[in-house]
């Protein structure tokens, strides 16, 4: 029997393509990558040639397309029950965590740097309102 290997995917971020390469090698699904090094050298040819192509045997489509579908399904219930923090200024539900917009940098830190004639190292993480920028901790 003659198996047909064909390009499933296209990635853009090597990382990504490793990922989803790893996940149907845990799930014994043979499959490859191809300009993974251009890529990773050269980022600026990654257009060019087109992306970090996944390689798999034409067989197997159903069943890859079937493990990333639930995959994704996953990640979005996942992603779901993590954004349950809401706004105190307007009550949205737009929010995340992360670094501060206003008042990014503490006293002591802006001292520190200063006299060490450093950026400031540490940075303030606050919750940030994408639809009033109000910013909580």
């Amino acid at each position: 029997m003659d198996d047909k290997i064909i390009v499933h995917s296209t990635y853009y971020n090597v990382i990504e393509a490793n990922i989803i390469k790893a996940r149907l090698e845990d799930s014994d699904i043979p499959c490859f990558l191809t300009d993974e090094h251009i890529s990773t050298i050269q980022p600026l040819y990654n257009q060019a040639v087109g992306g970090v192509k996944l390689h798999v045997f034409e067989k197997d489509l159903d069943r890859i397309n079937e493990l990333l579908t639930d995959e994704v399904e996953s990640t979005e219930d996942r992603s779901t029950f993590e954004s349950e923090q809401v706004c105190e200024n307007c009550q949205s539900t737009n929010v995340s965590y992360g670094q501060a917009t206003k008042n990014r940098f503490s006293l002591w830190v802006t001292i520190v740097s200063l006299l060490l004639l450093v950026y400031p190292f540490k940075v303030s993480k606050c919750y940030h309102c994408y639809d009033c920028g109000h910013e909580f901790k």
